[in-house]
């Protein structure tokens, strides 16, 4: 979903063209991805973070159905990953309450509850209806569950979380994203599942783009 579609209804959203079965690797073997159509090279391309691992980074919005609708698909996949890939997700500043999105996934990832929380605040949102417009209310949904209140917010407002917002800004720049979901792969190539035309199909192009990054 890019900045200018975020109007549409969530009826619209398109969950047949985001299949959530997963078939591992089956679908990626012997299989071609088209650049251009299915992913696109990253110009220039960007440092990925420091460190021998293959970086996948997930960039998405909790406003987002389309993001909500990869995530069962993106978890089971990434359940999977070679040891030597490693998958981080990047909240991107535009949709509904970016900031306050950015920073409750920062937050979570703070305290280590991004695999509690992830999927129960795209419920929220888009099941609940919730607005979660104020740190309050996501404080609550995370208290709801099991989390600390104080202690998120403690790490909501914290310069560190700060910090990783900002790198986050930038990241999205650098990688030129103005429609989530969208995977960038190890900071040369970028696909997604409207590119490659459902969910299962992104994941299987980003398995063939990961080989091209392990042998450089």
């Amino acid at each position: 979903m890019n900045r200018r579609d975020f109007s549409a209804t969530l009826a619209s959203t398109g969950l047949g063209a985001f299949g959530l079965s997963i078939t591992g690797t089956a679908f990626s073997q012997g299989f071609e991805p088209k650049e251009g159509t299915e992913f696109t090279r990253v110009n220039p391309p960007v440092a990925p973070a420091a460190g021998t691992k293959i970086e996948v980074l997930e960039f998405f919005s909790y406003a987002c159905p389309h993001c909500s609708a990869f995530e069962p698909t993106l978890e089971a996949w990434a359940k999977n990953l070679p040891a030597d890939v490693v998958l981080k997700r990047v909240p991107v500043p535009f949709l509904m309450n970016a900031e306050n999105f950015q920073r409750t996934y920062f937050a979570l990832e703070t305290l280590g509850l991004v695999a509690t929380m992830q999927r129960k605040v795209f419920t929220a949102v888009h099941v609940d209806r919730l607005r979660l417009d104020k740190p309050a209310d996501i404080a609550a949904l995370v208290a709801k569950n099991g989390g600390d209140e104080k202690k998120f917010l403690d790490a909501f407002n914290s310069f560190s979380v700060a910090t990783n917002v900002g790198r986050a800004k930038k990241l999205m720049a650098d990688y030129k994203i103005d429609g989530v979901p969208a995977l960038g792969i190890h900071g040369r190539f970028i696909t997604s599942p409207s590119m490659a035309g459902s969910s299962e199909r992104a994941l299987a192009v980003a398995d063939v783009l990961i080989q091209r990054a392990r042998k450089g």
